[in-house]
């Protein structure tokens, strides 16, 4: 089994690549947190996997309320395996990720050992976090390059992940990553993942609800749209991306940048 979050659909497109390679069933996160469904039976010798994009180098907070919760049942020694895509680099993103894994003892083996991802890859995809001065979207031509090498990547992680090849890690850290994931990252988690800054041109939007419907947590009502504030909000910036009229914003810098979404324009597949 796969769990993935995307935001964007860089991470679902990735995840959906492996899945259909290894025949791995494939299970959204924010559908299964919206179900309450917390506990798997794993099968003999099936692999688990998970995917997500790296929000502030750091695992995007639903993801880590996801990995508390989880049960799996039966787990001992089964093969286990993170992916997490990012624009530029990752940081120690993933050292997080498994300290969240080992610190749910639902996710213990038998034995009493924790569940830790011990194949691990970063890929690069197209930006799409652009709430700060130098953060923007990739150039047309830049895109298509990530998406490209993401595609030639993906031939060498599923013929490794297929072999169940364990201890394999190839991340882009970055030069400091421990300051970009513990200093800079711990920062931006706490204090730059909010749905306050939000707000809508209401002469603008044209009351699609689509910012609503693409929301994983759920956290927009009504058109024009109402963020609720209640502390859910992911900072995926789905609701900026899939606007179809740059009516959302995230405070004033948004305004001046462009929009990103997995194969926006038909020509990424």
């Amino acid at each position: 089994m796969i769990f993935y979050f995307s935001g964007t659909g860089n991470t679902r497109w990735v995840a959906q690549q492996i899945a259909e390679a290894i025949g791995e069933e494939l299970l959204c996160i924010p559908d299964l947190l919206r179900e309450k469904r917390f506990e798997f039976k794993l099968e003999e010798n099936e692999k688990i996997g998970f995917c997500f994009p790296t929000h502030g180098w750091q695992p995007p907070r639903i993801v880590r309320q996801f990995i508390r919760q989880l049960i799996l049942v039966g787990q001992h020694s089964h093969f286990c395996w993170a992916l997490t895509t990012c624009g530029d680099n990752m940081g120690e993103a993933m050292t997080i990720f498994n300290k969240e894994l080992a610190a749910n003892k639902a996710l213990q083996s038998e034995n009493g050992n924790p569940l830790q991802a011990e194949t691990l890859f970063s890929v690069i995809m197209p930006e799409s976090y652009v709430c700060l001065p130098f953060m923007k979207t990739d150039p047309i031509d830049k895109e298509h390059w990530k998406i490209e090498n993401a595609r030639h990547q993906l031939h060498h992680i599923i013929s490794i992940i297929k072999d169940c090849k364990r201890g394999i890690v190839e991340l882009e850290k970055g030069v400091t990553p421990r300051l970009y994931s513990y200093v800079i990252g711990a920062y931006f988690n706490k204090k730059m993942v909010t749905d306050k800054k939000f707000s809508v041109d209401a002469d603008i939007c044209t009351h699609c609800g689509k910012c609503s419907k693409v929301c994983p947590v759920d956290n927009i009502k009504g058109t024009p749209p109402t963020w609720l504030h209640n502390g859910r909000c992911t900072c995926c910036l789905a609701c900026y991306h899939y606007c179809p009229v740059h009516a959302i914003n995230y405070g004033s810098i948004t305004r001046k940048r462009d929009q990103y979404y997995f194969n926006k324009r038909g020509d990424q597949k």
